[in-house]
This record gives C-alpha cells, structure tokens and sequence, in this order.
C-alpha cells in the first residue's frame, strides 16, 4: 500500500515541527519559521524557511516537500 501523503494547507504551517526521515546534516527535527509572501500577493504561497532545532540552520523549500512522508513527518518523532 502507498504511503499517505501528508495533508497541509501552507497558511497553517508557521511554527508546525517536523522530523526527517533521513537526517540532513546530522538535524532531524525542525520548526517552520517563516512562510514566504509571494509578490504580488495574489500568487499562490510556494516557499517556507525550515530551521534545525539542533544548530538553528534556516534551509528554504518549496512547502509541498512536507507531504513527502518518505523524507518528513510531521511533529518531532
């Protein structure tokens, strides 16, 4: 059976945790800090600002990453 996607709305995601499947850099748990406005602002909402709990990294990524659970799960695990 496939895995599940994970369901997100990228309005709701600021300050949501996350745990990698794999861990990138020795981090594995991360908090959303910053869901990035598109300009103008009636485009739709594509990028968000992770940063590692661990060393307090900010990496960007495209918001719909997050529903891969086969590289993230959501809440610390």
């Amino acid at each position: 059976m496939p895995a599940r996607r994970n369901l997100l709305s990228p309005k709701k995601l600021l300050l949501s945790k996350w745990t990698a499947v794999q861990p990138f850099n020795r981090e594995k748990h991360f908090v959303v800090v910053r869901v990035i406005e598109p300009e103008p602002p009636a485009m739709r909402i594509e990028q968000i600002e992770l940063e590692a709990v661990h060393s307090g990294r900010v990496r960007q990524l495209d918001w719909r990453d997050l529903t891969d659970p086969q590289v993230w799960r959501q809440g610390w695990v």
